[in-house]
């Protein structure tokens, strides 16, 4: 319960509990102490070696129960969305400018290639042909350069030639995507950028 200290009796049964094998989930009903606060405690003990493999066996079925729900959500999601239409996607383009584009123009940088693809699938849907992107990648100097150009080239398809500038980064990616960061800006845009710019506008009023 929230504000109740934790008592040096509740601490050990923590630990008695997660040594003996018990989930986090099923030390939380024994207690009725938050995630937490049993996980503060639970950590970094060991399990005792003949109650390890119903602990492994209790994982695997908590992986076994998260991979169903994720089956679930995709499948809910599918129906919700059905298939996307022009309309759709132009939506996702202004929703994902408004989010992470830049202020004065119609560009935008993001690490996430399915983020990059939804967007130029938007700018196409508003006529926005191939070869009026500007594109450009970000990348870290451990990060092989050839690599990072033919990845983002063919998440946009578009010619690697079309990759106009490779800014290098001092320092190692450490755990950042390992093709860098990819910039998208419309050549000549202006138009463009007042349609977005007003999709997101109408999209404020309806709400």
């Amino acid at each position: 319960m929230r504000g109740r200290r934790v008592t040096d009796k509740e601490k050990l049964l923590i630990v008695s509990l997660r040594s003996r094998g018990y989930s986090l989930p099923e030390i939380m009903r024994a207690t009725n102490r938050g995630g937490s606060t049993v996980f503060q405690y639970a950590k970094g003990v060991q399990i005792k070696p003949k109650y390890y493999n119903l602990w492994k066996s209790k994982q695997g079925a908590s992986k076994y129960r998260a991979f169903k729900n994720w089956k679930v959500a995709r499948d809910v999601a599918k129906k919700v969305l059905g298939t996307l239409n022009k309309r759709d996607k132009i939506l996702i383009a202004a929703s994902l400018y408004w989010g992470e584009g830049a202020k004065k123009d119609l560009s935008l940088s993001n690490t996430d290639a399915g983020l990059i693809k939804a967007f130029v699938d938007g700018l196409k849907e508003l006529g926005i042909t191939k070869d009026k992107l500007k594109v450009s990648i970000r990348i870290y100097e451990d990060i092989n350069r050839n690599s990072a150009i033919s990845y983002w080239a063919k998440i946009i398809d578009i010619p690697k030639k079309q990759i106009s500038s490779i800014n290098i980064l001092k320092g190692k990616k450490e755990g950042k995507l390992k093709y860098g960061m990819c910039r998208i800006r419309v050549s000549k845009g202006g138009n463009y950028f007042k349609i977005i710019k007003s999709v997101i506008d109408l999209i404020k009023l309806k709400n």
